[in-house]
């Protein structure tokens, strides 16, 4: 299986983010399958840039673009009072969260940020505007039915054929309410298509592989 190099590895869990190493390394896995086809990779969901970090270097070996949309505010569980709440991302200004800073250390940290092109924005509104083929769909966003319905609907369209489309926090136990069962329900409408076939599992992480036309 493709992996990082090392400095890669140790940028990636330096980074602040919520996916573990055995999920990253699958999610690079999944990249580099995918860049081969000559096309972007595309994260919804890009926080502090944890899993850009890889997605970016999958890109980068390939000579394709890495795209990470994010509208840097937060999703429902990381804001105050949430259990994956930073205090630490919060604009003293405005007292809001605002993660594209942080992001942006990141990317700079690991000298990545030629590697990739950073979105800010609504996911749905920068799915309208999007109109290329895409090797790869990562969702990793807001984890509401409403969210991660929406993100599905709008980025899976455009993967290619042979491409892949990955979706993070699947959790088929109802106890995981807050952080999976939205993307869970997301990944079981995908099968349930017939346009994706499973091809890989780890942990919470799903890797798909388009296989016919649809969503």
């Amino acid at each position: 299986m493709p992996a990082p190099g090392p400095e890669v590895l140790a940028d990636f869990e330096a980074a602040k983010g919520f996916m573990p190493r055995g999920e990253g390394l699958a999610l690079y896995a999944a990249a580099t399958e995918a860049a081969a086809l000559g096309l972007p990779l595309l994260e919804v969901g890009t926080y502090c840039g944890r899993s850009t970090i890889l997605l970016a270097d999958a890109a980068r070996r390939a000579g394709v673009t890495a795209i990470t949309v994010d509208h840097h505010r937060g999703s429902e569980e990381q804001q105050p009072g949430w259990e994956y709440h930073d205090p630490e991302t919060v604009d003293p200004e405005i007292g809001r969260m605002d993660t594209l800073p942080t992001f942006r250390r990141t990317l700079h940290k690991a000298g990545l940020e030629d590697h990739v092109i950073a979105v800010v924005g609504r996911s749905p509104q920068v799915a309208k505007a999007w109109c290329g083929a895409l090797g790869l769909v990562f969702i990793d966003g807001g984890h509401t039915d409403e969210h991660a319905t929406a993100d599905y609907e709008g980025w899976a369209p455009h993967v290619a054929e042979g491409g892949l489309l990955v979706i993070h926090d699947v959790f088929p136990d109802p106890v995981d309410i807050m952080t999976g069962q939205a993307p869970y329900r997301v990944y079981l409408r995908a099968l349930e298509s017939g346009a994706f076939e499973e091809t890989a599992v780890a942990d919470s992480l799903r890797v798909l592989r388009r296989t016919a036309p649809g969503i």
